[in-house]
């Protein structure tokens, strides 16, 4: 059955971001949620479950979704996971990549892999994303990193048949699915109608859910798989440089992060930065050093404590940043906010 399992406006306006994270945290695939307008924070969720692949339909208003390397060892079920705007504006970012999608543009992520949606426009956004176990993909095509993080077409082709599949399966154009109330079991659900169907319906709906997913990753690897000469360590470790910038202002960002989510061993990673006159760890801690610097010699962030500049950039605490701070520039953070602004 199709049911709404979050509503925002059940809520009171000053709950609604922190509920909302938090329904988000206890799902089985965690994620969290920021905004910068928390007080004009928006959300509601839909969800049917069609055999093995969970379908969901999102309204949310500008806000930021992300899945942490933390919040990847709380919890990973391993899935390959569609998502594509019915409205609004939306930007997907993973494994160095960022898709902007237009309506119907399709994304692909992976839950194993350290993910960043962002409702990027100045009113709420309708998405629907479908999660698929990742075992009952063909082999290839649960090799699909250079796939993630790219704005796909959904418009013609088989993106068209997937896209319109899973949008009308949300729209409740089922077998037989006349409206009718379903009780209200899940936490956060409104007790709204909910859309039934037989469930030998939902088995064949997700069978063909699974085989539009497997068909377009297919076509997708054949359409854009990149030549020999494009796969060597010099375009790993580019990728590897944008994620670590992506990433910095998580304090959990680490080469044993960056490895999980470019599919390689740590020791491999190490090996790769051999060929620079750094290590992994010695460039993340410059680059945040780096921001951390720049946002202190910032007029516009006189008034941002040095300790919230601290996590900003992925700090776990104050006197390891001012450790770090001095030990790279010679002199403590106060001091060089006061250097600058003079």
């Amino acid at each position: 059955m199709i049911r709404t399992v979050f509503h925002s406006e059940d809520l009171p306006a000053a709950e609604r971001l922190a509920r909302f994270d938090d329904f988000l945290r206890h799902c089985d695939h965690p994620m969290a949620v920021t905004s910068s307008a928390p007080d004009l924070f928006s959300a509601t969720a839909r969800a049917l479950e069609i055999g093995p692949v969970s379908v969901a339909e999102l309204t949310l208003s500008p806000s930021v979704v992300r899945r942490t390397a933390r919040l990847i060892r709380q919890s990973d079920p391993e899935l390959c996971c569609v998502v594509f705007a019915r409205r609004g504006a939306l930007r997907v970012a993973q494994a160095g990549r960022e898709a902007a999608l237009g309506e119907r543009d399709f994304a692909l992520y992976d839950s194993s892999q350290p993910l960043r949606v962002r409702i990027a426009g100045r009113g709420p956004a309708t998405l629907v994303r479908a999660h698929v176990p990742r075992a009952l993909l063909p082999p290839r095509a649960r090799r699909a990193d250079g796939l993630l993080g790219r704005p796909l077409p959904g418009r013609a082709g088989i993106g068209a048949l997937l896209t319109q599949f899973l949008g009308d399966v949300m729209a409740g154009t089922l077998p037989d699915g006349d409206d009718v109330p379903g009780p209200a079991t899940e936490p956060y659900e409104s007790g709204e109608p909910a859309l039934p169907h037989p469930s030998g319906d939902a088995a064949v709906l997700g069978a063909v859910a699974v085989d539009l997913v497997a068909a377009t990753l297919a076509h997708h690897l054949d359409e854009e798989a990149p030549a020999p000469d494009e796969q060597g360590p010099g375009v790993l470790l580019l990728r590897i440089d944008a994620f670590i910038e992506e990433h910095l202002p998580e304090p959990d960002l680490s080469p044993r992060a960056v490895a999980a989510a470019h599919h390689i061993s740590v020791s491999y990673l190490h090996r790769l930065f051999r060929t620079r006159e750094t290590t992994v760890t010695e460039l993340i801690r410059r680059r945040r050093l780096e921001r951390a610097r720049r946002d202190l010699g910032d007029e516009r962030l006189r008034d941002l404590p040095i300790h919230r500049v601290a996590t900003r950039w992925g700090f776990r605490d104050h006197a390891s940043f001012t450790r770090a701070f001095h030990a790279a520039y010679g002199v403590p953070p106060s001091r060089h906010r006061r250097q600058s602004s003079g």
